[in-house]
């Protein structure tokens, strides 16, 4: 399984998170490609080779790159760096699947759970993302966009699983020739015609792509995107309330200021993982991915088949132990207004995280 991630700026420490989340609980190796600001090497370079113990991934830090001519255009189209991303296919040549995902990306179950939906793709799709939103009556293109887009309300490219092979063999349809063009041909010419016209820029260009093109991508359900937009407005992710959150998206910087505290305790929890050397043999007895744990994040009083397995005396005896052995569970800890423990489903289909708690009120 390969994970892509792009980090610039101040996106170190999420970025690590991130890796954090991926690793605790998927099943099978990961190999990681990270994108980052040249100054930014070092640091990724000691956090993640002092994580030795771990011999589920490995990894590989690339440089950021876009094509010579128009290079400070990409970089700086939206937030910086973001549109590396739609260059990947053309770096990562000998790379057949990847799962692209932003900074802000927290995985509540296996990678291995999305990575499977590769197995879902028809002879024409190359793509998976998520809509953009799921009530129209809030949805941002279909009410401000200058430009084509995706379905009735777009898609959101924050996580993003790709069929590279086939990105960089299909010729795409578009509105600028009457000529199919590959991968590597129309990205510019794309750029050109629409970069006054749009807002979240790299977003945007694969919104114009898959509107030419719908029949190139999967639509993967909200609960593998479950952000801040699916709650400020009341619950709008039906997936999420019947199965749970499968892949928590931190936008609107949720994670670092006090409006979603339950997106926060989540995010802090993993953040403080791997906080002290671990053996193998630790890492293994706590490992929540290969023993098939989960998040929990709820309020005091809440119930249901997604709420905490254990009962709080086993949670309260668990936090005894890891006090004892000062060997912290990755997950466990109290905040002051939301629980996160970590949790012993019977299996990894287990509904990992009660959305109807992710909203404030």
């Amino acid at each position: 399984m390969h994970l892509a991630v792009v980090a610039c700026g101040e996106r170190l420490q999420e970025t690590v998170t991130m890796l954090k989340s991926a690793l605790i609980f998927s099943i099978k190796p990961l190999q990681v490609h990270i994108f980052a600001e040249d100054q930014l090497h070092d640091s990724f370079k000691g956090i993640l080779d002092s994580w030795s113990f771990l011999q589920t991934f490995n990894y590989s830090l690339y440089p950021i790159t876009f094509p010579s001519e128009n290079a400070v255009e990409w970089k700086k189209l939206f937030k910086p760096c973001a549109s590396q991303r739609l260059f990947l296919p053309l770096i990562l040549k000998d790379v057949d699947s990847l799962l692209y995902v932003d900074t802000d990306i927290l995985f509540l179950r296996p990678i291995d759970d999305i990575w499977s939906l590769l197995k879902k793709f028809n002879s024409t799709q190359i793509a998976a993302m998520a809509p953009e939103h799921e009530e129209p009556r809030i949805g941002w293109y279909n009410r401000f966009a200058r430009h084509p887009y995706y379905g009735k309300t777009g898609v959101n490219s924050g996580v993003m699983l790709m069929n590279m092979t086939r990105m960089r063999r299909k010729y795409f349809k578009n509105d600028m020739t009457a000529v199919r063009l590959r991968w590597g041909d129309i990205l510019m010419p794309l750029l050109k015609k629409y970069k006054l016209n749009i807002t979240w820029g790299d977003q945007d260009l694969l919104n114009i792509i898959f509107f030419h093109n719908p029949e190139s991508l999967f639509v993967f359900p909200c609960q593998w995107n479950y952000r801040p937009d699916h709650c400020i407005y009341g619950s709008n992710c039906r997936e999420a309330e019947e199965e749970g959150i499968f892949i928590l998206h931190g936008n609107r910087g949720v994670y670092h200021d006090d409006k979603q505290p339950a997106f926060r305790a989540v995010y802090e929890a993993l953040r403080n993982v791997f906080k002290r050397h671990y053996s193998e043999k630790e890492f293994r007895l706590h490992q929540i991915a290969n023993e098939a744990h989960g998040i929990v994040c709820a309020r005091k009083g809440c119930s249901g088949r997604s709420l905490m397995l254990g009962s709080s005396k086993e949670a309260a005896k668990d936090q005894t132990h890891n006090k004892k052995s000062q060997h912290p569970a990755p997950l466990s800890g109290v905040f002051s207004r939301y629980q996160v423990w970590p949790l012993r489903a019977q299996s990894h289909q287990e509904t990992w995280a009660n959305p109807m708690q992710f909203c404030r009120n």
